[in-house]
């Protein structure tokens, strides 16, 4: 028998993932820090430009801050949009009011080049190893609070970023995100940083899903390896669909991270291996 509103449910679903997963609405990520080529600005604006990307989250790593704001204003200069800046804490040498020079030199650079965009923020993960639980969410909250404050003042918005550890769990970002209520902010949820709770994933982007400004995808396996390109995974499909049946239409980001690899040739294998789990014009 024909079946007119699973048709039309089907064709509503091919648009929504043609949204979703058009180029256009994928952010590269983890493509400065980790370049076997490690191009140079320049290098990297014609390499996004030569794949047909027109916008990146920048990654950085402590040897390029001093090309860091030379990078954004190519960026604009090129009409490439810079979705993110990536800021790692660690609270033995950051502090309100104190941040370390490769933490401050994100904001020194964000006025400089007057890039109004999303600061994507990790914890580094042992610092919390000897804290107890109200220690943990406190310290966090004072910092991300501080964050948020100098974030804003420059026409930027603070996202929480899940990297391992005990700031990295589902949970305890939302415990963060709850204790801010006066303030605008976001979480990115990596696959790539979710192998530790797959169980609970299901409850975790239910939970989440107010809040997520970005999910930035990847090939998943239960028992690893951490980052493989999409499609080779068995698990990551329904990740995915799960996202999509929750009307999350993005944006998505598209890693290209593999340690000793080359982005140029990583993204493409990843947005080819996205296409081929959710073709868009089929």
């Amino acid at each position: 028998m024909y079946n007119a509103c699973k048709v039309k449910q089907t064709q509503a679903t091919k648009h929504e993932n043609f949204y979703a997963f058009r180029k256009s609405n994928l952010i590269p990520w983890s493509i400065v820090g980790f370049d076997v080529k490690e191009r140079t600005p320049q290098q990297r604006i014609d390499m996004l430009k030569r794949l047909g990307l027109k916008r990146y989250a920048y990654g950085n790593r402590p040897k390029h801050v001093p090309t860091m704001g030379l990078e954004w204003q190519l960026a604009k200069d090129n009409d490439i949009k810079i979705d993110a800046v990536w800021l790692f804490v660690n609270l033995r040498r950051d502090r309100p009011q104190a941040l370390k020079p490769e933490s401050e030199a994100v904001f020194k650079n964000l006025k400089a080049v007057g890039l109004h965009t999303q600061i994507w923020v990790g914890f580094e993960p042992t610092y919390f190893e000897d804290l107890s639980e109200a220690e943990s969410l406190k310290q966090s909250v004072e910092m991300v609070s501080f964050l948020s404050k100098r974030a804003q003042a420059l026409g930027c918005k603070i996202a929480l970023y899940n990297h391992g550890g005990w700031f990295g769990k589902p949970e305890n970002l939302f415990k963060i995100v709850k204790a801010l209520p006066n303030e605008n902010i976001g979480v990115v949820f990596n696959f790539h940083h979710a192998h530790d709770d797959l169980q609970n994933y299901s409850e975790n982007i239910k939970m989440l899903l107010p809040y997520l400004w970005c999910v930035n995808l990847n090939g998943m396996k239960k028992e690893g390896p951490k980052i493989i390109t999409i499609g080779q995974g068995n698990l990551e499909k329904d990740m995915i669909q799960q996202l999509l049946d929750l009307k999350y239409t993005g944006p998505f980001g598209i890693l290209g991270h593999v340690k000793g690899g080359d982005p140029e040739v990583i993204l493409p294998e990843n947005l080819q291996g996205l296409q081929h789990l959710f073709p868009l014009n089929n």
